[in-house]
């Protein structure tokens, strides 16, 4: 009964997990350049006796999010100089909340903050190539080229005159990279990854101006896998149930001896 008991209630756990990771998803189906989480359940430990046998540890089994799927999504123009959708795989730079350290990501739905700091539709300050957020002047006129180069242009200045070029935006390569994604649905590199913890700039990364990459999520798809979590969760509550009503009647028979 034991045995029962545990394993419902670890395919509950892992169940439980996936729908988060699925409403996750859902909740991010229109957010520009959002990669789906994809979810694991990892099998429970078992634990070496010093026979050199392995004992079941009773532990529940972990359900995670394992990364994302880096599948590329729709490309829409909007004609907004500070949308920028990112060609190929490569990331966006961003300032970690906090600020300390660096995440990446897709989203190119740029702006500029009150501070002056160039950002993004989350409120995360873009990073230039140096590691620093990128500031833009006051009253210029601003727009990306496609090597990620931030120009600005004064509104006085005459017509002809080519705009400044204020910083470059740190685009990087997820290329032989170890990334994960956490539950604030950012890319970063793990802690004890060895380096820096922070990856380099790709000189050969491209942005297409204008234009913004959709979320890889497929509301349908998502949708019916939330459905068959659910089902799957109280399917397992059920086993628990029929466990208990089991173990009253073996109680009750045992009685009666």
């Amino acid at each position: 009964m034991d045995r029962l008991i545990y394993t419902a209630l670890s395919a509950m756990d892992a169940a439980m997990h996936r729908q988060r990771a699925i409403a996750n998803n859902l909740s991010n189906a229109s957010t520009p350049g959002f990669r789906k989480e994809v979810f694991a359940v990892l099998p429970a430990t078992l634990r070496n006796t010093p026979d050199g046998s392995w004992v079941e540890a009773r532990a529940l089994a972990r359900g995670n999010v394992r990364g994302a799927d880096m599948a590329g999504g729709k490309i829409n123009a909007t004609g907004q100089p500070l949308d920028i959708a990112v060609d190929g795989n490569a990331l966006i730079a961003f300032q970690a909340p906090g600020g300390v350290g660096e995440v990446y990501s897709r989203r190119g739905d740029l702006r500029v903050a009150p501070s002056g700091l160039l950002e993004n539709g989350e409120g995360l300050p873009v990073l230039g190539e140096d590691g620093t957020p990128i500031t833009t002047p006051p009253g210029f006129a601003l727009s990306i080229a496609p090597d990620g180069a931030v120009l600005a242009r004064d509104p006085a200045a005459p017509a002809i005159e080519p705009p400044e070029t204020i910083g470059r935006i740190k685009l990087v390569s997820p290329e032989g990279s170890q990334l994960v994604k956490g539950i604030d649905s950012f890319l970063k590199v793990p802690d004890g990854a060895g380096g820096s913890g922070v990856l380099p700039p790709d000189p050969t990364a491209r942005v297409t101006p204008g234009a913004l990459e959709a979320s890889n999520v497929e509301t349908a798809e998502t949708l019916v896998a939330m459905i068959d979590a659910q089902r799957a969760f109280e399917q397992r509550a059920k086993i628990i149930r029929t466990a208990g009503e089991l173990d009253e009647a073996a109680s009750r028979l045992m009685s009666l001896r």
